[in-house]
């Protein structure tokens, strides 16, 4: 099955689970969003789609590939790049560092093309190209660490929390990328504890709650069942 499959995954952390029997499925060109508070388990999940995290059971493909438990490099091989929370980047290097960084497992010629296609996705980048990471805004901190992951040009791209600690307008700036990072053929998971943020753009929704999925379905569905969002104390931080 083409795509990112999650089957059964079971994750524990201090010996306890905090994602039980999660299954998904991420497809090529659409958007699906996971939302659900603090502590549901999101992060859990997408750090052990990462490699981060080893899984206690269950299974994680890539277009049929096993890649549960393997290591992050050969996650990010199989064509799956994961954002994980918190704009993680080399704040000693620059820009053009942190991206060139994260080519370093392609040939020179798609190394020179991904960082091209990162900055038509962020022209704003092209400014800063010499500027220390830590000298940038939140907003240009996610743009670059967006960039690390789109340079590989992956099959799949799972985004954890693009808006936290982000002014609505940055966000307002970063969502339509998504669209067209999908249109282009890549399958994104977007984790979310907003929903309004993600449910504007995604194609397919799940709800995790206390480790497991609520809720999966369309987006459009989820929006017209609110007290599915308020159950998942979703309204009030929307």
């Amino acid at each position: 099955m083409n795509g990112l499959v999650v089957s059964g995954v079971t994750v524990l952390r201090g010996g306890r689970p905090v994602v039980k029997g999660v299954s998904l499925e991420v497809v090529p060109a659409e958007i699906t969003t996971m939302l659900g508070p603090n502590g549901a388990g999101k992060s859990s999940l997408a750090l052990a789609v990462s490699g981060l995290l080893r899984t206690a059971s269950g299974q994680i493909t890539i277009d049929g590939k096993p890649i549960a438990n393997s290591k992050p490099e050969t996650v990010r091989a199989s064509g799956v790049s994961v954002v994980p929370e918190g704009r993680r980047l080399l704040s000693d290097l620059t820009v053009h560092e942190n991206l060139k960084v994260a080519t370093y497992a392609l040939p020179k010629s798609e190394a020179a093309d991904g960082i091209r296609y990162v900055l038509e996705l962020f022209p704003e980048l092209e400014k800063r190209w010499d500027i220390g990471a830590r000298l940038l805004s939140g907003g240009e901190q996610q743009m670059v660490v967006l960039g690390q992951a789109l340079v590989a040009r992956p099959k799949i791209l799972v985004i954890d929390e693009l808006s936290l600690g982000l002014a609505p307008i940055v966000v307002k700036r970063l969502v339509p990328t998504l669209t067209r990072v999908a249109a282009a053929g890549i399958g994104v998971l977007l984790i979310e504890q907003f929903a309004h943020i993600a449910l504007s753009v995604a194609n397919r929704a799940y709800i995790m709650e206390g480790g497991v999925v609520r809720y999966e379905g369309t987006a459009s569905e989820l929006k017209a069942k609110p007290e599915m969002l308020h159950s998942a104390y979703l309204l009030g931080n929307g």
